[in-house]
């Protein structure tokens, strides 16, 4: 059994636990429910953007604890400052020590960012939780759904007013998971089986991915000279949160990378 397949067979128990415990009826009576969701796509697209979404990540599987102490509000507000375009925010518990009580703190800290709940999406009951805690996106991760799963799960999302980003590791899981019911493709570096990173996958798969959607790459983003090479590739955004989670101010970590990259990228993504 992968790792991937141990956190699919642990979410499947959670969120039974979950729904059990929270009906939809009551989410959908969540104060957040009916808030009008910020676009995420239009985030990272606008010319004035850094592209960034920066992550709120404790722990992973393949890293171990990565940062312990640092404070939901004052790390994703300190994020916002510094120029990121969108948050994610982990809410997986067992593996990426993760909340719910996270997303909705960072929610309320930056009533005027898109957030990405960054989980294991695998039940529409999820989609519904994202909705009450105030994300404006889902993560939708090919690996681990059938085509007809992405295909169900991002219509329903959509009917929610939550925009969609799919996550692809490799040309099967693009062509095979595409449809025209997401919003954003994420290419992630990380190869599953290895765990090791590297952005040629990106560069690879950047032209298969049509400009209809918006293009985000993910995972083994360190410095600024390779986000301006994935920009002048076709990416739209990039994705980073361990770069900055592993040191002792994420939010200045941050503001060292966007000057950098701003100061040789006079169009920065």
């Amino acid at each position: 059994m992968t790792i991937l397949d141990e956190i699919i067979a642990q979410k499947r128990l959670e969120v039974a636990r979950r729904q059990a415990e929270t009906p939809a009826s009551v989410l959908e009576q969540m104060p957040d429910f009916k808030r009008p969701a910020r676009s995420a796509r239009d985030a990272v697209q606008d010319f004035r953007s850094t592209g960034i979404i920066a992550e709120f990540k404790r722990r992973s599987p393949s890293k171990g604890l990565i940062n312990g102490s640092a404070d939901v509000a004052q790390t994703t507000q300190g994020y916002v400052r510094a120029g990121a375009a969108v948050l994610s925010v982990l809410t997986d518990e067992p593996f990426f020590g993760g909340t719910p009580a996270d997303l909705q703190v960072a929610r309320t800290a930056n009533p005027d960012t898109p957030i990405l709940r960054k989980d294991f999406v695998i039940d529409t009951y999820q989609l519904l939780e994202a909705k009450a805690w105030g994300a404006d996106l889902v993560l939708l991760i090919a690996a681990c759904l059938t085509p007809q799963e992405v295909r169900d799960l991002s219509e329903q999302a959509q009917n929610l007013g939550l925009q969609v980003l799919l996550e692809v590791h490799d040309e099967d899981e693009l062509d095979r998971s595409l449809v025209h019911t997401v919003d954003l493709v994420g290419v992630n570096n990380r190869n599953l089986k290895t765990f090791e990173t590297s952005v040629e996958t990106s560069l690879r798969l950047v032209e298969r991915i049509p400009d209809t959607f918006a293009k985000i790459t993910e995972s083994g983003l360190h410095d600024a000279q390779t986000m301006r090479t994935l920009f002048r590739a076709g990416f739209d955004g990039f994705l980073i949160g361990e770069a900055f989670m592993k040191t002792p101010d994420p939010a200045a970590a941050l503001a060292a990378l966007v000057n950098e990259y701003i100061a040789t990228n006079p169009q920065p993504a």
